[in-house]
């Protein structure tokens, strides 16, 4: 049977007995229905696995006992900033859960000309709040240690503006270069930028050129938004990072 992978908000190195989180808790006890002396995995962002056992479980809590913890490192060589202009209905959650699998170490959901999505504050908060579970659970799924960091929503003109070492990518219909013709890739990693499912406005492609960015092709065809991202970054991932 495979030993549940489970994340604990807080650090684990040094404890001996840890008190699982509310959301760990109610997973552990009430849908994979684990009782005391079960074994489960923890893990804290610090790229570390912690080997541990139930040590109570009830209603209320549940408390593990840490047995041994080790360096596991599954984090890809190559850094990736997707900047996703948030999509309707699932297809940003889906696309969150799927980067993270890929690798991605963090995504920024941004404001476009044409992004078909309405959010007022309050449902700010709740969406950010619900896209990070989202990539936590994800990296339960997918053995990742660290948990990629879900930035508030920016708009794309601010987010391409932001300086860093990264290579700047855009993908484009009608750009010149596929990815496997780029050169090599700065060891600060890629920042991606995917549209919405409108795609870019002239303008903004305009200000994504004045801003450094590189256009690259992604075959012949036209590609939906959450399509685009999980292509984009695989194929980076195939020629230039861990797959």
């Amino acid at each position: 049977m495979r030993i549940p992978r489970i994340y604990h908000p807080e650090p684990l190195k040094g404890q001996s007995i840890c008190q699982l989180s509310e959301d760990a808790a109610n997973h552990v006890g009430r849908v994979l229905r684990m009782n005391q002396g079960d074994q489960i995995t923890l893990f804290d962002g610090s790229n570390h696995i912690f080997h541990a056992v139930l040590k109570s479980v009830s209603k209320k809590q549940i408390e593990a006992e840490i047995l041994s913890s080790e360096l596991d490192d599954r984090e890809s060589h190559l850094p990736i900033h997707l900047g996703q202009v948030i999509s309707r209905g699932d297809r940003m959650e889906f696309t969150i859960q799927k980067s993270v699998e890929l690798g991605v170490t963090t995504i920024t959901p941004l404001w476009s000309e044409r992004c078909g999505v309405k959010l007022d504050g309050e449902r700010q908060d709740k969406k950010l709040q619900q896209w990070q579970k989202i990539a936590i659970a994800a990296c339960e799924q997918c053995g990742r240690n660290v948990i990629p960091e879900i930035r508030p929503i920016m708009k794309l003109t601010d987010w391409c503006k932001e300086q860093d070492a990264m290579l700047k990518l855009n993908l484009h219909p009608r750009a010149k270069y596929s990815i496997r013709q780029l050169p090599n890739i700065p060891a600060q990693g890629v920042r991606l930028l995917i549209g919405s499912e409108g795609g870019l406005s002239a303008e903004e492609i305009a200000m994504t050129e004045s801003e450094g960015f590189t256009e690259v092709l992604l075959g012949k065809r036209v590609l939906r938004t959450e399509t685009a991202s999980l292509a984009a970054i695989t194929a980076l991932q195939v020629c230039f990072g861990d797959l």
